[in-house]
């Protein structure tokens, strides 16, 4: 196997996590002792918000209102893409039940659980699409209580559009709360008196921290770390599109891995030189945050064969990956580690990111090699349950107490042996030897 690295990052995003770790758990050990003041206090410093937690249900309305009709619109349909894509998956997934032996019925159920709360950022950008994210697809799960939260946005409450995005969405709850303190209100239940039996949303590395802290407490989405893409390129592709996409990720952040694997030199070379100068082009808060990823996060490997370009993009299981080669169809059965996947230079991440439907919360830091994206999946419970016929419990039973006592658990077994006994009083069975330890 022949892979040689063009360029070569000199980070990962594991190098940022320490200051991140001891922050987030003196944190939560305040707001756990404290609760709701200590929420109030952290807001104060680290947002400058002093106003209401939770939005009023007018003041929602009345500043849905303000938002000028053509972004409502548009808002309106990015929220129906991703409500109708996840109400397609909560229909794949279904109740059941079936007859194992004779007598012996099993099955299982799919309920939604019952609080869930979304968080949406608003640091650098203001992250509408992740407001309409997670509540949409939480509701098509069917949760009845739907919690949001996002930062008040440059001094002021939360940003009118993101506001609007969880309302279209659907939230019932709306609180002014970001970062570290968002994710531990929604856990503990803290101003709502509704503890959340999962959090999601993507956030910055302490919000990311947070949530993995809490993951016990609570369910969440994915361990998060720094928005990823990879692109797959052979000779055929555009080497202005591929530059251009790879640029596009990497303004998420300066911590952003940006990844290019291919086949082919020559596009390499030329899109390695595009980069700088797409860079340079951005206005300059994305420039900052785009160059810094590019610099220290920023990868170009090529490789003798798509095989390889395989084996390389499954062990880097980037959050988003894209495609643009020839034979899309092999691609598509061949890869098997990614958060999400994009096929043909027609779609790019951020038709996914804002508008087409899939959920843009999605596993990082090789993360998908074992785990998929946000989906109705996360917000809702298989549950199973059983039952039996007394004539089924014969040899059920039976078998039931010979292998506990092979195990040393003569309680289990003499749950077996009390049910024989009750039904079946005239038979002898032949149910191991008694454990004595």
């Amino acid at each position: 196997m022949t892979v040689s690295y063009l360029k070569k990052a000199s980070k990962t995003p594991e190098t940022e996590t320490a200051t991140a770790q001891r922050v987030v758990t003196e944190m939560l050990a305040e707001i756990e002792a404290r609760g709701e003041s200590a929420v109030r206090e952290y807001a104060e410093k680290l947002d400058r918000w002093t106003g209401e937690i939770i939005v009023p249900r007018a003041e929602i309305d009345r500043r849905a209102n303000e938002v000028p009709q053509h972004i409502r619109n548009d808002i309106d349909f990015a929220v129906k893409q991703v409500h109708e894509f996840a109400l397609a998956q909560r229909r794949s997934i279904e109740d059941f039940s079936v007859e194992l032996h004779p007598g012996v019925i099993a099955g299982q159920r799919v309920i939604p659980v019952n609080v869930v709360g979304c968080y949406a950022p608003a640091g650098r950008y203001a992250h509408i699409a992740s407001a309409y994210m997670g509540v949409a697809t939480a509701k098509a799960a069917g949760v009845k209580t739907v919690i949001a939260c996002s930062s008040p946005f440059k001094g002021g409450g939360i940003h009118p559009y993101v506001l609007y995005g969880f309302k279209a969405a659907g939230a019932d709850v709306i609180m002014t709360l970001g970062g570290v303190q968002a994710i531990a209100s929604m856990a503990y239940g803290l101003f709502t008196g509704k503890p959340a039996d999962v959090v999601v949303g993507p956030g910055n590395k302490f919000v990311a921290e947070a949530k993995r802290a809490l993951f016990g407490k609570v369910g969440i989405d994915v361990f998060a770390g720094p928005s990823e893409v990879a692109v797959i390129a052979d000779a055929s592709a555009d080497p202005e599109i591929v530059a251009s996409d790879l640029v596009g990720q990497a303004e998420h952040g300066h911590e952003s891995p940006a990844w290019l694997f291919t086949t082919s030199k020559s596009l390499a070379e030329e899109v390695m030189a595009l980069v700088p100068r797409l860079i340079e082009a951005l206005p300059p808060t994305a420039r900052d945050a785009a160059a810094t990823a590019w610099r220290d996060y920023g990868e170009v490997i090529v490789c003798d064969t798509r095989e390889e370009v395989v084996e390389v993009s499954d062990r880097y299981a980037s959050e988003h990956l894209e495609v643009q080669a020839e034979d899309l169809e092999w691609w598509l059965e061949n890869l098997t580690c990614y958060g999400s996947l994009f096929l043909g230079e027609e779609t790019t991440v951020a038709f996914g990111d804002k508008t087409s439907g899939p959920n843009h919360v999605l596993p990082t830091k090789g993360a998908a090699r074992y785990s998929g994206g946000l989906s109705v999946h996360k917000f809702v419970k298989t549950l199973t349950w059983q039952r039996m016929s007394r004539e089924a419990a014969r040899q059920i039973g039976e078998v039931t107490a010979r292998i506990s006592r092979l195990e040393g658990m003569e309680a289990h077994a003499r749950t077996a042996d009390d049910r024989l006994r009750k039904y079946f009083p005239n038979e002898q069975f032949e149910k191991g030897e008694a454990v004595s330890v």
